[in-house]
């Protein structure tokens, strides 16, 4: 599988060349590049009311962007914006369950949004954690009830904090076998 990290907007470069070291130890047989030139945020997707960015209309785009894009089979975009969805206060991310687009957001995972101790390495984690969970819903994968589980879902930051970057057993299985359709598919 071919997996491409998107920026959008305003994102550190860093974020998306780390991703596409770390995503392919955690996903079986895929080569994941970090995409150069940012694609811009959609203006359309902030809403005033809430001083926030719709995840749909941003996620819409990178769906968009993963269907002309030949040369991925998945699209992880990243922004640096705090992202809701609709009925929900706020969101870490989102993809399309399967699907080629995929979305996360660095804004809530920061520690400097809670206000604790800057840590480049809690900060690392919490990014690599929801990116594995929304690229793992794009290969179909539903939430785990198991809180080690990098598919359990994340109703706080604490919530990312407790779980693993890592799929449980079940989980790993499906993304394996996802991922193995890719390479026997001409």
């Amino acid at each position: 599988m071919k997996l491409g990290v998107l920026p959008i907007g305003q994102v550190p470069n860093k974020v998306p060349r780390d991703l596409a070291r770390a995503l392919p130890t955690i996903f079986p047989d895929t080569l994941c590049l970090a995409l150069e030139n940012p694609w811009p945020l959609p203006a359309t997707a902030y809403v005033e009311t809430r001083r926030q960015y719709s995840s749909s209309v941003i996620l819409s785009g990178v769906g968009a962007f993963a269907e002309d894009y030949a040369g991925f089979d998945r699209v992880l975009g990243v922004v640096d914006v705090d992202v809701f969805a609709s009925g929900l206060n706020f969101v870490f991310g989102e993809a399309y369950t399967p699907g080629k687009a995929a979305l996360i957001s660095l804004w809530r995972l920061k520690p400097s949004f809670y206000s604790e101790t800057a840590s480049s390495d809690v900060f690392a984690k919490r990014v690599l954690k929801e990116a594995v969970h929304e690229a793992g819903h794009t290969l179909g994968l539903k939430h785990c009830s198991k809180e080690s589980c990098v598919m359990h879902f994340s109703n706080s930051i604490s919530d990312t904090d407790k779980k693993e970057s890592l799929f449980c057993r079940q989980h790993y299985l499906q993304a394996s076998l996802a991922i193995k359709r890719f390479r026997e598919t001409p």
